[in-house]
């Protein structure tokens, strides 16, 4: 495979492909006894090769489970300038998720997907330190790639400060000791700044805070992983936003 290509797999994932981005398809693999009249159709109409194979063969284009029998040939993921998406018109502003130190691919997957059924949010990430949009976090986000912009950053800090100056409030989440979540009035625009589960938000970015936030636990104190904890936060700024 080419280094410009990835390989996307799963029903749901390609079929949302198809109705987002189709030219973005380059072919698709089918295992030989596929059927899904819906998705076939959906290829036809855009026009892209397909290819049928075993399911032995189907497993050395893309080696993983539940491919559901389809497996296609796609663009490498394009990253959105942050200069582009910072310069958009008031009303299309997104809330920035800023994801300090992320590494599990899972994690990221699933913070787009939220994001992408939420609506109106565009992610950040490091260049360095976290892992990039790849095939699993595609593949975990089920088709919220499609609908979520990520921008990849030299610097975190450095972004995280050219948002403020563009008037840009920084929201960062901490375990304890930040305003309870469902009781603070959050600032717009917003930057929400979530941290790894074990080190949290780097001290070089919380000093560019302007708010803290917890999440009360008020059952057993049992640690929410990053992705969980995106999906409470996100949920609490739509509202407030009234999106």
């Amino acid at each position: 495979m080419a280094k410009n290509r990835m390989y996307l797999y799963g029903k749901n994932s390609v079929m949302e492909r198809l109705n987002a981005d189709s030219p973005s398809i380059r072919r698709i693999f089918l295992q030989d006894n596929f059927k899904d009249p819906e998705i076939e159709k959906a290829i036809s109409a855009a026009s892209i090769q397909v290819s049928r194979t075993d399911e032995k063969g189907l497993l050395r284009i893309k080696p993983a489970d539940r491919l559901q029998g389809i497996v296609a040939e796609i663009d490498k993921y394009i990253y959105t300038p942050f200069e582009k998406l910072l310069r958009l018109p008031e009303k299309e502003r997104p809330v920035f998720i800023f994801l300090d130190s992320l590494n599990d691919p899972h994690n990221l997957g699933s913070i787009m997907r939220t994001a992408a059924c939420l609506g109106g949010f565009a992610v950040v990430i490091p260049e360095h330190g976290s892992c990039e949009v790849n095939e699993t976090v595609i593949h975990v986000a089920s088709g919220g790639e499609n609908y979520v912009p990520v921008s990849m950053v030299t610097n975190l800090s450095q972004a995280l400060l050219k948002a403020k100056e563009a008037g840009y409030w920084a929201v960062g989440t901490v375990v304890e000791g930040g305003e309870d979540i469902n009781r603070v009035s959050l600032p717009f625009p917003l930057c929400l700044i979530l941290g790894s589960e074990g080190k949290g938000v780097r001290h070089g970015i919380q000093k560019h805070l302007d708010l803290k936030v917890t999440l009360p636990m008020k059952g057993a104190q049992l640690s929410l992983n990053v992705a969980m904890a995106a999906a409470i936060f996100c949920h609490e700024i739509t509202r407030q936003r009234g999106f």
